[in-house]
């Protein structure tokens, strides 16, 4: 007998419009394409409504709402909200609750979109089935003091299908009447919320699955400049979720991060204050002390007799590392105090210390260069 979901799991109103958004994007917009072409105008619109959506879901529903990784002023809240409600994600209220709880039990029963239920779930699926019942929104206390956000809340429906699709429809009618309403309802409208959605759904999906985890692997979450690419700099996320409160997701200044740089760039406008980054030592210190956890499990379990000499250089990193680390938390505490002379002890500190964890990562480089390859 062929297994069938029960209709009372599927979430008929997500289904529907997941679903029907995708269809209409796979043939009404090509065939209008095919038949009226597409001019600047509505390319520039797509392009445009497709930066202020995604960014708003990247910058404000993620970066700001979710992880306080920065203050903002007025408008740029409510211009994230408002956009971010264009998205057709749910409010910033319902999107920032699940967020947390995905970041406090990653890849737990609890974390509504694990990647460990699969890829389809990930994805999507968990938005179109109830598997549960809804859990109480007991994690964004924080968020429901602010009236811009409870307002957004509020209102969530009529103002994503406002700014979603009546808007674009509307630019286009002034552009070029009820053709041009059409293409900017279809265009900017219907194609460009499958194109944000999907951006989304695949930092749930692949960016757990494919990429490097060079800061911990003691989660699925990895690192793609591909992924960063399609998903406005949220693909380096093992970054992420070891530092997830750091503005920054591609922390090294060539990674492709236009999150970043759009938040940094608000800073210098005086829209948005109190950037939060991880230090450079700490990061080396995840790096360093994630390679030497590396090298540690394959000698715990060898294809075949390992290097005396590999033994020797991790079970001395091993040391080095944990001087390291108190040396940090000592530094730490000298910045805190801020006097003069402690400020200019740790800052000399925090000098040689980088030095040390540089060479640090050089000898587990070099132990790793003792691996033997497996068959």
């Amino acid at each position: 007998m062929p297994f069938r979901l029960p209709a009372t799991r599927i979430n008929w109103v997500n289904s529907s419009f997941l679903i029907g958004s995708a269809l209409v994007t796979v043939t009404a917009v090509p065939l209008y394409l095919w038949f009226h072409g597409l001019d600047w105008f509505q390319a520039l619109l797509f392009l445009a409504f497709f930066c202020a959506t995604g960014l708003s879901i990247t910058l404000g529903y993620h970066r700001l709402f979710a992880h306080l990784t920065f203050r903002a002023r007025w408008p740029v809240r409510l211009g994230t909200l408002v956009f971010g409600a264009a998205a057709f994600e749910n409010s910033a209220l319902e999107w920032v609750s699940d967020h947390r709880k995905h970041h406090q039990h990653t890849d737990h029963d609890d974390d509504p979109y694990s990647v460990t239920h699969g890829f389809w779930h990930a994805h999507m699926g968990w938005i179109l089935f109830k598997l549960d019942a809804e859990p109480p929104r007991d994690n964004v206390g924080d968020l429901e003091k602010d009236p811009l956000v409870r307002w957004q809340d509020r209102y969530y429906l009529p103002l994503s299908v406002m700014v979603g699709f009546v808007l674009p429809a509307a630019l286009g009618f002034w552009h070029s009447g009820a053709l041009g309403a059409l293409g900017g309802f279809l265009l900017a409208g219907v194609a460009r919320v499958t194109a944000v959605q999907h951006m989304t759904f695949c930092i749930n999906s692949l960016c757990h699955t494919i990429g490097r985890r060079p800061y911990s692997s003691r989660c699925s979450a990895r690192d793609s400049w591909l992924m960063a690419l399609l998903t406005f700099g949220e693909g380096y996320h093992n970054y992420h979720h070891e530092f997830q409160h750091d503005y920054r997701n591609g922390v090294r200044w060539w990674q492709w991060d236009p999150t970043k740089w759009t938040i940094w760039s608000l800073e210098k406008m005086r829209l948005v204050r109190g950037l939060r980054r991880v230090p450079r030592e700490k990061i080396l210190l995840a790096r360093v002390a994630e390679t030497r956890r590396r090298l540690e499990a394959l000698l715990a379990t060898p294809a075949q007799p390992l290097p005396e000499r590999l033994r020797e250089l991790v079970q001395s990193s091993a040391v080095k590392l944990a001087e390291l680390s108190a040396r940090w938390a000592t530094l730490k505490n000298e910045y805190s105090e801020r006097t003069d002379a402690q400020l200019d002890r740790a800052r000399a500190g925090v000098a040689e210390l980088r030095r040390e964890l540089r060479q640090a990562a050089r000898v587990l480089a070099q132990a790793r260069t003792l691996v033997p390859v497996r068959n």
